[in-house]
């Protein structure tokens, strides 16, 4: 019997045919990390103030209604509490796990809105009331900056609400019922604002995220929307109910994560629907979480993804 040695077309064929071989056992394990369910653990804030696991498991708990907080580095945690019989003005305290009190501020007026911790170990927080301002304050309750919000003051509740301090020394300060969100200097010189839009009605800003592109990342909370503006006031990008039907209901807290996704919380949902949720640049929901309970969630933090904790600095 004789043998006969593969032509030129054969070889290349049985060539390409071991280099499938070869190569698809290593891009399955590839396609299926891709297809991985993502995960986050997360703080919440408002009528709870939990931290849940990303198993959806209760993990440490403040018996008080919060507006804002924060966990820090040394893992306790900076809130904004609600008003309430021993913070009549609100306030804010740094706790620690075991709930022992290392920091408070008692706020003066109607309320205290929002708090933020800065690497300095100062805090900004606006106050709400017949005199709406922002202070940031050392941890000794010394004033390092004050200067009065120009919006109205006929509704404290409307005045402001997740203000931030930015990386030039600026300050963004969402104002709900004037429908603008407006960057001030130390000063309190304006020298940015954004205008909601006139329709939806009500489209309340509650968050101003500045992103590292330059462009703010804004919640419109009866506008149930969550929406991209460029340095220019214009909008770039937008998702609401139209792309993504009955999820947006209250857009409050947000969170912007370093993959470009948005997380928002749906203040109004209640009972079994989507509590928060993130949402891709298509406009697509790629995780979410619900949990049964009657109120709906103010604000958050997320901790981890995947088990991997957020770290460097956080967009929210």
């Amino acid at each position: 019997m004789f043998s006969h040695s593969p032509t030129p077309n054969h070889r290349t064929a049985l060539f390409l045919g071991a280099c499938t071989l070869l190569t698809l056992p290593l891009t399955l394990p590839l396609a299926r990390a891709e297809e991985a369910p993502i995960t986050h653990s997360y703080v919440s804030f408002g009528a709870a103030t939990e931290i849940i696991s990303d198993k959806g498991e209760l993990l440490w708990k403040y018996p008080a209604s919060t507006r804002d907080g924060w966990v820090l580095p040394s893992g306790n945690l900076l809130l904004t509490l609600s008003k309430n019989k021993d913070y009549p003005g609100g306030g804010v305290i740094e706790v620690t796990r075991d709930m022992k009190v290392v920091f408070e501020y008692k706020g003066t007026q109607a309320e205290v809105n929002t708090a933020q911790a800065l690497a300095n170990g100062n805090i900004v927080l606006t106050e709400a009331g017949v005199n709406p301002r922002l202070l940031e304050i050392d941890r000794s309750g010394k004033t390092i900056v004050e200067f009065p919000l120009q919006c109205q003051s006929t509704n404290a509740h409307m005045e402001s609400r997740m203000t931030r301090k930015l990386e030039n020394g600026n300050y963004l300060v969402p104002q709900l019922l004037d429908k603008v969100v407006r960057e001030y200097t130390k000063e309190g010189k304006i020298v940015w604002e954004f205008k909601t839009p006139d329709e939806p009605k009500d489209s309340w800003p509650f968050t101003a995220i500045r992103i590292p592109n330059g462009n703010t990342i804004v919640n419109l909370t009866h506008g149930n929307s969550v929406v991209e503006v460029d340095p220019a006031g214009k909008i770039v990008w937008q998702c609401s109910n139209a792309d993504l039907p009955d999820t947006f209901k209250d857009p409050c807290g947000a969170q912007w994560l370093p993959n470009g996704n948005i997380v928002v919380a749906s203040y109004a949902a209640k009972g079994d629907a989507i509590k928060l949720f993130e949402i891709n640049r298509e406009k697509k929901i790629v995780w979410s979480r619900r949990d049964g309970k009657t109120h709906g969630i103010h604000e958050f933090q997320i901790l981890d993804t995947n088990g991997k904790p957020l770290e460097g600095t956080l967009y929210r």
